[in-house]
């Protein structure tokens, strides 16, 4: 074991754990007044459901790793992070951190990828039905696609691999040459983004949409959460090196200019579209920019990131607005920025692909190395939309015809923190304690 390896995962997990609490304040300054608690709730409520069945079940289905494991899932082993404690990775090959260590890590990935779903439905979910899908989508959808992405199997001695994910090794369709997927653009985006818009088409659209204003009610959260994620993003796909060396300083570098890049991208599209950039503007920009960075970020060059950046800006920019053309509502942008940003990540790399900066990356398109490497980018990112886009429609549909999974009509009016949760984000009536409070709700009633 490596104790400087070891020491930058493990501070990469803490950062990316971050991400999820940033995602919850990113999302709840974007919904109005009356859902903010609820909308965090959906974040933290993950956080909470899929630690736990990480744990029990979790690791072992995505990175099963031992004979029994399959291309599709990884073994059934409630013992695995138990049996693992003084073992180092064995992932496609030997790394000097502690299993457990990786496994912390990649919770992180799995907590996060559900989160980023609740955006597309804020503001009229059920909580128990919202904690119900969570529950069985990450069980079956979740954890074996990242054993697809992100298991690159056990070497053995003689050099052999057993157990990777068909994704991740090339089998079969893909002709040997396996997906390039750093952090996650297919099991963590366009995954959540397929889902997304699957439990859009499943509650239907809210009450007022399109009528009422619905604008962000507090666009200074949004900045925060955005922050937030930006910075817990180095984690994210930094820390994916598994080490503290020149890849993680590569995707380090990449994660920033692609993200700074994609801002001033999606700024440039409001000007000319709008006549003004918005604070909004650039914090989507921003979130828009690291989605596609991620699978791209270990593969490509600075340069090339940049570029990739005010590409994933422009077109995320503009494919927010597909909701209202073919009328699903999706309410946070889900889908314009995590599926679209995705997909464009993931696209890019079967250009802009080289060997220069990893030896392990293929050379793209415009390296030489011909249309395979882009056909296996398609392909993983066209199975890994139908696979999350078809489960999470027909699960949404059962628990809507079970259970219900949007709340009441006159539930929504009033507002779902109350409705749900007996809370307000925000309360401004005078309880008669004094102090702050009531000089605060009496400033409130002046100003009504």
């Amino acid at each position: 074991m490596n104790t400087g390896d070891t020491a930058w995962v493990l501070a990469s997990t803490a950062l990316v754990l971050l991400m999820t609490p940033g995602l919850a304040f990113f999302y709840g300054g974007m919904t109005r007044a009356k859902s903010t608690l609820n909308m965090m709730m959906m974040s933290f409520v993950t956080i909470g459901i899929v630690s736990v069945l990480w744990v029990i079940y979790g690791f072992a289905l995505a990175f099963g790793n031992d004979t029994s494991t399959s291309q599709y899932f990884g073994a059934f082993d409630l013992s695995r992070l138990s049996s693992g404690i003084n073992e180092v990775v064995n992932n496609g090959g030997a790394y000097t951190i502690p299993v457990l260590v990786f496994a912390a890590f990649q919770l992180m990935f799995a907590v996060i990828t559900p989160a980023l779903i609740s955006g597309s439905i804020a503001d009229r979910t059920k909580f128990i039905s919202w904690a119900i899908f969570v529950t069985i989508w990450v069980s079956v959808v979740y954890f074996p696609v990242a054993h697809w992405v992100f298991d690159f199997g056990t070497k053995l001695k003689d050099d052999s691999i057993i157990g990777a994910g068909w994704l991740a090794s090339g089998a079969g369709i893909l002709n040997g040459k396996g997906v390039e997927d750093f952090a996650g653009g297919t099991a963590v985006h366009i995954n959540a983004g397929a889902a997304a818009l699957a439990l859009a088409i499943v509650l239907g659209k809210r009450v007022g949409w399109r009528k009422d204003p619905m604008r962000p009610h507090n666009v200074p959260l949004v900045l925060i959460g955005a922050g937030l994620l930006w910075f817990g993003w180095f984690g994210f796909n930094a820390g994916s090196s598994l080490g503290a060396n020149g890849i993680a300083g590569l995707a380090f570098m990449n994660t920033q200019v692609a993200a700074s890049a994609a801002l001033l991208g999606w700024l440039i599209v409001e000007k000319i579209r709008d006549g003004h950039p918005t604070s909004l503007g650039a914090a989507s920009g921003a979130v828009a920019g690291l989605v596609a960075i991620t699978p791209a970020c270990a593969f490509i060059t600075p340069w090339a990131s940049v570029i990739l950046g005010l590409l994933a800006g422009a077109i995320c920019a503009l494919a927010v607005g597909l909701k209202y053309k073919f009328g699903f509502d999706d309410s946070l942008d889900v889908v314009g920025v995590h599926l679209v940003g995705g997909i464009v990540g993931c696209l890019f790399i079967g250009f802009f692909s080289t060997s220069a900066v990893n030896s392990l990356a293929w050379e793209g398109v415009f390296y030489g190395g011909g249309f395979a490497g882009l056909r296996s980018q398609a392909i993983s990112a066209g199975t890994v939309f139908l696979y999350s886009f078809t489960v999470a429609l027909i699960l949404g549909f059962a628990i809507e015809k079970t259970i219900g999974f949007r709340i009441e009509r006159d539930a929504e009016i009033e507002g779902i923190d109350l409705t749900e949760h007996a809370e307000s984000g925000y309360e401004f009536e005078n309880r008669g304690a004094g102090g702050f409070g009531s000089v605060l709700s009496g400033s409130a009633k002046e100003g009504a």
